[in-house]
């Protein structure tokens, strides 16, 4: 019977030519980032009239200093189908990646403004995909790359958008899921003459330097389908922290991984990637686990909880050390990656490159600015209640360091300042509902109880990070339609008022 699972995971696998490639090849960038949208799916074929259009709206550089005259063009796309005259306006916020058009064909907000007769439009975030405010992404560049700048485009094109389309009238209503999601509840907190409600899906909008909790969920959720499943993870990652201290040991583990090339631990950052990459197969399996991502473009949406516990469960695969390993050669199989880049000194030089061409502009650069002056979010291995080890706090802090030259104490200050500025799990304001899926690391930091009648909180008990907002299929859980029905009453009352 254990043959039989590790067969039917290698041709599950194999079936499988993408799925969060850069996981595997920069996966502490994609970890970090945590939301891992970026570079994930691929536009689809527009079937749906002209709604995946680009078009182009004239921003301001900086919306906080008068005297600074400078524009750039910001990519926008709308979907004109449902709208009627008395109807409202839908605004899809977008995140840490290019915007991807499949949001304009489907997903659970069009369903609402089919019904409620709602013009759509998707703004992307500057920095990501196309909206390229500067010639490069130099650290003195990136200073214009905030959430609060991010929050003044959505009210400028707003306004803007409101005056030239005669849609002065009309009620706005902000969707996001994830960093979106916290930009969709701040936009109706700091913007409630323009917002008139939003559904802020998956959010974290409490801002932490360190954030073992991710982890303690990432153990929960992969208790939840195997109770030994996390106990034998955590006695394989802690066998390969033994192992790593053992230089005589590097040639095998360089075979075990299929790395790209010889082990080298020269620094604890060196240990820490390595340990890091590992731990992101069951880190991002947990996050989108059974999540309805394939209309996005991304494949290999059926790599679940399930399949990773099945393979660490297979005795037919050795011990827990080498079930891990075999749990990262069969993902490298089957995401056509020939071997394993575990370099730090690779990564760095990645993250350092201020090229809009360079590798990590697909959002990687970017958006670890942004933890790095604004959010922290640093899913550490600070908690005995996790199941991996090695990559401390420390570890991610001088990455901030090593890429923008910002300290441990501006960070730390940073990120008091977010929670100040927001106001953390203590939002004050109205007409905001958020959904958080109980599977989803991310509903740590996300608001899972009612605040008030006015600020619902939605907690769907067996869902992944943003389920809500995917299209429907048949094999949803049953409480994610009720969800979803739910979230659209709020819609219809506050729509009213």
């Amino acid at each position: 019977m254990a043959v039989q699972r590790s067969e039917s995971l290698r041709s599950l696998l194999s079936s499988v030519t993408v799925f969060l490639l850069l996981s595997l090849c920069v996966f502490a960038e994609a970890r970090v980032k945590g939301f891992g949208k970026f570079s994930e799916g691929q536009d689809p074929e527009c079937t749906t009239g002209g709604v995946c259009e680009e078009l182009w709206f004239t921003q301001k550089l900086d919306h906080f200093n008068g005297a600074d005259s400078r524009q750039w063009k910001q990519r926008f796309f709308v979907n004109e189908a449902f709208s009627r005259p008395e109807g409202p306006v839908f605004l899809m916020i977008g995140g840490e990646g290019p915007a991807n058009a499949a949001w304009m064909q489907d997903g659970t907000w069009l369903k609402y403004a089919e019904k409620l007769g709602a013009l759509c439009f998707m703004l992307e975030h500057r920095f990501y995909g196309k909206s390229r405010p500067t010639s490069d992404l130099s650290t003195g560049n990136l200073r214009f790359l905030s959430s609060r700048q991010a929050l003044a485009d959505l009210a400028h094109f707003l306004s803007v958008t409101a005056e030239t389309r005669g849609l002065g009238d009309r009620h706005w209503v902000a969707f996001g899921g994830s960093y979106p999601g916290s930009l969709a509840a701040w936009s109706r907190l700091k913007y409630p003459h323009l917002i008139h409600g939003s559904v802020a899906t998956s959010a974290p909008v409490h801002a932490t330097v360190n954030f073992p909790e991710y982890l303690e969920v990432v153990r929960r959720s992969l208790a939840s389908e195997n109770a030994d499943c996390p106990k034998i993870v955590e006695e394989a990652s802690n066998t390969l922290v033994k192992l790593l201290k053992d230089p005589e040991t590097y040639d095998n583990i360089t075979k075990d991984f299929n790395l790209c090339s010889k082990l080298q631990i020269q620094t604890e950052m060196d240990s820490a990637y390595f340990l890091e990459t590992l731990a992101g197969n069951f880190m991002d399996v947990v996050q989108y686990n059974e999540d309805n991502r394939g209309f996005e473009g991304v494949t290999g949406t059926n790599i679940t909880i399930k399949v990773l516990c099945e393979a660490m469960s297979d005795s037919s695969l050795g011990d827990p050390y080498q079930r891990y390993a075999a749990v990262a050669r069969f993902m490298m199989e089957a995401f056509s990656v020939k071997c394993l880049d575990v370099s730090f000194n690779s990564y760095l030089k990645e993250m350092t490159n201020a090229s809009w061409e360079g590798p990590a502009a697909g959002g990687g650069r970017q958006w670890v600015y942004q933890t790095c002056t604004e959010f922290g979010f640093y899913q550490s291995t600070d908690s005995p209640d996790q199941p991996f080890s090695g990559f401390p706090l420390k570890y991610h802090v001088q990455q901030c360091a090593d890429f923008f030259n910002v300290s441990a104490d501006q960070l730390a200050e940073a990120v008091a300042e977010t929670n100040e500025y927001y106001g953390g799990y203590d939002i004050r304001s109205s007409r905001i509902v958020l959904p958080n899926g109980s599977i989803d690391p991310w509903h740590a930091l996300g608001v899972t109880q009612d605040i008030s009648p006015e600020l619902p909180a939605v907690f769907i008990e067996g869902t992944a990070h943003c389920a809500n907002m995917y299209p429907a299929r048949s094999e949803d859980l049953p409480q994610l339609p009720l969800a979803r029905d739910y979230i659209f009453l709020f819609l219809q009352k506050w729509l009213n008022q």
